[in-house]
């Protein structure tokens, strides 16, 4: 993805508010927010950032999963399996 459509100095920002905001929206790409000619900021619309968020949720469960296949955590299917069905067969 190319940001650099997507870069606006912040008065730009201050005096399109609304218009950007609709354009987050519709477009759904992240607009890098300059001050002073330096990028400053990035803003996006709600649901890419909560897109985002769930994709680092699962990458940090991905990356504890293979930390405990690492320090060696873990069990052979067929013992977890059977661990289960006496637990049930018990209830």
């Amino acid at each position: 993805m190319r940001y650099s459509s997507q870069i606006k100095p912040i008065s730009y920002l201050k005096a399109n508010a609304a218009e950007v905001l609709t354009k987050l929206a519709e477009q759904r790409e992240p607009m890098v927010i300059t001050q002073n000619g330096e990028a400053k900021a990035v803003i996006q619309d709600v649901a890419s950032y909560e897109e985002t968020q769930e994709t680092l949720a699962l990458l940090k469960i991905l990356a504890l999963g293979n930390q405990e296949i690492e320090a060696g955590k873990v069990k052979p299917v067929a013992s977890a399996v059977a661990r289960l069905r006496a637990k049930r067969s018990a209830e």
